[in-house]
């Protein structure tokens, strides 16, 4: 008999409303996140003394890398907050520390004027959107994985990535304008804080929209025991191994063709910023556009054969197609590069979200998806863009290359290795 302690009274909305709300909610958090990166062109000078413009650029990736040390917690505490309280309020709560360090960034002046005060207060601001951050990827995979309708799980879940690049996507937008509106100067020395005022104000409105979401019938449904418990969690050991396997590969890949690229086709390629920027954009637009088919095609045909996919093709394609971009100067042949590679992440990204959900009960499925996850991204995907430019510092850059291809190979084995979760998912039990 199932005890429904928490059950929702209102009348529920159906799953394409319930997806909605939390994809858009998803879109604003990452839109968030990614600004600084998006932006980290322009306020490296502003947070950092002056010098070399590498040195700078590994400043603010050292600082990018912090926030994702504080992901682990984050998955930690609002996944166990989202397996106690329901995953509504989670998403809720970390909507609300984003907007919170959006503000502090684009409000604190800089080191000329408060000296290392400003880069400590980014750090803050960073830690507090690492903690949101950390908590929602973990909360809205569930929820998304929760909400879809059986059978079409693959494709209702590939909308966070479709989201979280989205959110990616208008940062990029908002730079776009700002760079044909502002000059250069006024872009490094105001301009770029824009960006976070309306992040900030944007993940305000997502908490009103939040709150209207229904809760899952998975987490309303489930009989009552203990929830949300780290000793709970560890009696899945290999789902935990199995989710860090998963994601190393898919992570280094996916913030190496994503977030990294901006900067190599700038620093490494010596392509114009404002043309990287719509080489940025439009290979990011046409990787939304594919999520959800590579999400639908895993309902038919299964999760394994897209991640064998991404597992075969970046390990042999990532030094060739990195090669070539370092030694481009054309922004058409850049972006088609971008977008092989963007292709080539999808057999991971469309489909990472509902994997991991399968492979947990209700119980502890958000800590469960978020904490091993979290670790795993920290750890690799947060140093991915720090390394590959202590590595070109070295000059050495190439070595960064071969360090990628090796992660998704570790990824590959374990694909190679896994079951098929369609055919054994949690979320059926």
């Amino acid at each position: 008999m199932t005890v429904n302690v928490n059950e929702d009274v209102r009348p529920r909305r159906g799953v394409i409303g319930n997806v909605l709300r939390g994809s858009i909610g998803n879109l604003i958090e990452w839109y968030d996140w990614y600004a600084y990166t998006a932006f980290s062109l322009y306020f490296a000078k502003v947070f950092f003394p002056a010098g070399d413009a590498t040195a700078q650029l590994l400043n603010t990736a050292g600082v990018f890398a912090v926030g994702f040390l504080m992901r682990p917690i984050g998955g930690w505490i609002m996944g166990r907050y989202a397996d106690r309280y329901g995953r509504r309020a989670a998403l809720t709560l970390s909507v609300a520390m984003m907007a919170l360090g959006s503000l502090v960034i684009a409000l604190t002046p800089g080191y000329a004027s408060i000296g290392v005060a400003a880069p400590l207060l980014l750090v803050v601001a960073r830690l507090t959107q690492g903690i949101s951050v950390g908590g929602e990827y973990a909360t809205s995979a569930t929820y998304l994985s929760e909400v879809a309708t059986p059978g079409k799980r693959g494709f209702y879940s590939s909308f966070q990535y479709v989201t979280l690049t989205a959110g990616q996507l208008v940062a990029l937008g908002v730079q776009i304008i700002l760079q044909n509106t502002l000059s250069t100067a006024e872009m490094a020395s105001w301009g770029w804080r824009i960006a976070f005022v309306v992040g900030a104000f944007g993940a305000v409105a997502v908490m009103w929209l939040r709150r209207t979401m229904d809760e899952s019938q998975a987490y309303l449904s489930q009989a009552s025991g203990e929830r949300g418990s780290l000793r709970v969690l560890l009696r899945y050991p290999k789902e935990c191994l199995l989710v860090c396997g998963l994601t190393l590969g898919g992570t280094v890949a996916f913030y190496t063709y994503t977030t990294y690229l901006q900067k190599f086709m700038v620093n490494t390629s010596k392509i114009d910023i404002n043309a990287v920027s719509w080489v940025n954009f439009l290979a990011l637009l046409a990787f939304v556009v594919i999520q959800p088919l590579a999400g639908a095609l895993s309902d038919r045909i299964g999760r394994r054969p897209l991640l064998l996919f991404f597992g075969i093709a970046g390990t042999l394609l990532t030094v060739p197609l990195l090669t070539l971009l370092a030694g481009t100067r054309t922004p058409a042949l850049a972006f088609l590069i971008m977008l092989g590679s963007l292709v080539i992440v999808t057999g991971y990204t469309s489909i990472n979200a509902i994997v991991k959900a399968e492979l947990f009960p209700t119980n502890v499925r958000a800590m469960g998806v978020g904490l091993p996850y979290a670790l795993t991204v920290a750890i690799f995907g947060g140093t991915a863009e720090y390394i590959a430019l202590w590595l070109k510092q070295a000059g050495h850059e190439s070595v960064f290359f071969w360090y990628v291809a090796g992660c998704v190979l570790v990824s590959l084995i374990v694909y190679a290795s896994m079951r098929e979760t369609t055919k054994e998912s949690a979320l059926d039990g």
